[in-house]
């Protein structure tokens, strides 16, 4: 669902001299798959999947998303991906219910589509006693229900999570990795962002470390440890990106 070869992004700065954010970077997430970037802050995740996105193009290498090209299929490509991150972005003066409805329009559902699927989602993520409380009056954990909702409203076959419960108290947090692992449940492709260890521990499949814009080492927990010769997680994170 998602592939990644050679992945590159270069910035230039004022004085024209080039900055590697992204450097050559492959990996594959599969159907019903969680895959984890794991990295400090700076360490390029968040440009990764910006490319992803086709927020970015990519200064080499090529991406696909749902078999869609990053580069030449942008539109596609943001069709078939629901996106969130800490920053819930909720308007104070609009309800969950007509946010979420909101964006389905924008995602062109017609309207029985767009009614039934706001429905299903509302209960399925226990909303309905706040679908019609502005935005200013929602608690952080309603905040960030309202964003993954409005990521899930056209049923996106991949769904990309830029560091979802940064700065999130600890309740909101479970929360939300709740709802990962159902969504893995359903055979979504999920690319987790995060730079929190435990994080990796208790949802990914397969993690790619990285450190510098690069992938420094990737699969699955027992492949690392085995490879490396850490048990611990933050042990072998610190010794490959240090």
């Amino acid at each position: 669902m998602i592939e990644v070869e050679g992945l590159s992004k270069t910035f230039h700065g004022p004085d024209g001299s080039p900055a590697s954010a992204v450097n050559e970077v492959t990996f594959k997430v599969n159907p019903g798959e969680v895959f984890g970037l794991l990295g400090a802050n700076g360490a390029g995740k968040t440009t990764t999947l910006r490319l992803l996105c086709t927020v970015l193009k990519p200064t080499t290498g090529f991406a696909t998303v749902a078999g869609f090209d990053v580069a030449t299929q942008p539109a596609e490509v943001r069709k078939s991906i629901g996106f969130l991150s800490a920053n819930t972005g909720i308007y104070d003066r609009m309800t969950p219910f007509e946010m979420v409805r909101y964006y389905g329009r924008l995602y062109g559902l017609d309207p029985k589509q767009l009614h039934d699927r706001l429905e299903f989602l509302f209960d399925s993520l226990q909303m309905n006693a706040f679908r019609d409380t502005l935005g200013a009056r929602l608690s952080t954990g309603m905040k960030q229900k309202v964003s993954i909702a409005r990521a899930l409203i056209h049923d996106p076959p991949v769904l990309i999570f830029d560091e979802p419960t940064n700065g999130l108290d600890i309740l909101v947090q479970r929360a939300v990795l709740n709802e990962i692992r159902e969504l893995r449940g359903l055979g979504k492709t999920i690319l987790f962002s995060t730079h929190v260890m435990s994080e990796v521990a208790k949802l990914c499949d397969r993690v790619a470390i990285m450190s510098h814009g690069s992938i420094v080492s990737q699969g699955t927990l027992p492949e690392l440890r085995e490879r490396h010769g850490y048990e611990d997680l933050e042990e072998l994170f610190f010794s490959l990106v240090s």
